[in-house]
């Protein structure tokens, strides 16, 4: 039985993505911040910026879940698979 390929991220490509967001999030913040509109306005663009932020993480776990649950999935067929083929006895006589 062969071992799945396990993929990692490295930690570069791991810091700029933490960095990437940081920086986004920031400077969105700041141009919210010192927008020159009235405080309603800036409230709102915060408030809409928040929802984007969550609804991303949220849509980013839901994509993960679902590879997690396939590659399970996956797994279990395989094993299936492995089982049968293991269990079989293709010079087998069977006696009728």
């Amino acid at each position: 039985m062969t071992a799945p390929v396990r993929h990692h991220t490295t930690a570069a490509y791991y810091m700029q993505a933490i960095l990437s967001f940081t920086l986004s999030l920031g400077a969105m913040g700041l141009g919210i911040a010192y927008l020159s509109t009235s405080a309603w306005v800036r409230a709102f663009l915060a408030v809409g910026l928040l929802y984007v932020v969550t609804s991303a993480f949220t849509l980013a776990k839901v994509i993960r879940d679902r590879q997690d649950e396939e590659q399970v999935v996956s797994r279990v067929d395989q094993a299936r698979l492995d089982k049968l083929l293991a269990e079989h006895d293709p010079f087998r006589v069977d006696a009728s």
